[in-house]
């Protein structure tokens, strides 16, 4: 049905070529008890529906002219070796990239996507359990995973495949107007628990 092929950067007008849209219909709604002394809550909420572009920003295409991609992971699935279905980034072990946190024993996957027609039918665990194998063989004990609290079904998927949410980071885009309102929310997973490899 599919395969996945690692890619070099000189490929990724093909990683591109995938949209990255998410319908938003609900969001988790982070609640705070006793100004946060009582604990953190998430609790989906419906909103008038939208679509974001997560492209809109600068997608696939500028990563190389922001970062030395050297040393990051490009994946993408293919139908029957031709059609783009999916891909997946992990950056890792690159200066400047807070996200990695100064560290070469993590890892981020930085993006991944599936084409709507085709989501829903194992490509992202595929595309996930790929960027698991290849950050165990750098040497990496974590992989960190951002997305927003607009995004549920991402979050979903991530607790799914074991991930463990880290942090919430409720004024991270505080600086960037269109999307002030989102909240940060930073997954981890182990990449030594054993039955991940």
């Amino acid at each position: 049905m599919f395969d996945i092929l690692e890619i070099s950067p000189s490929d990724l007008a093909r990683y591109a070529a995938i949209p990255m849209t998410l319908d938003v219909r609900t969001i988790f709604d982070i609640r705070l008890a006793d100004n946060g002394l009582g604990g953190v809550g998430l609790v989906e909420t419906p909103v008038s529906p939208y679509t974001k572009d997560y492209d809109e920003f600068g997608g696939p295409l500028s990563w190389p002219d922001e970062f030395d991609v050297s040393r990051w992971g490009f994946f993408l699935a293919l139908h029957n070796g031709g059609q783009a279905l999916g891909g997946a980034a992990v950056a890792w072990n690159t200066n400047g990239v807070n996200m990695l946190e100064g560290r070469s024993d993590l890892s981020v996957l930085w993006d991944i996507r599936v084409h709507p027609e085709w989501r829903k039918q194992g490509l992202g665990r595929a595309l996930f359990a790929q960027s698991v194998q290849w950050s165990h063989q750098r040497g990496c004990t974590r992989m960190k995973i951002e997305t927003q609290n607009i995004n549920v079904p991402a979050c979903r998927f991530y607790a799914a495949q074991g991930c463990q949410l880290g942090d919430i980071r409720r004024f991270a885009y505080q600086d960037e107007p269109a999307v002030a309102h989102e909240a940060q929310l930073n997954w981890y997973l182990n990449l030594l628990d054993k039955h991940l490899i």
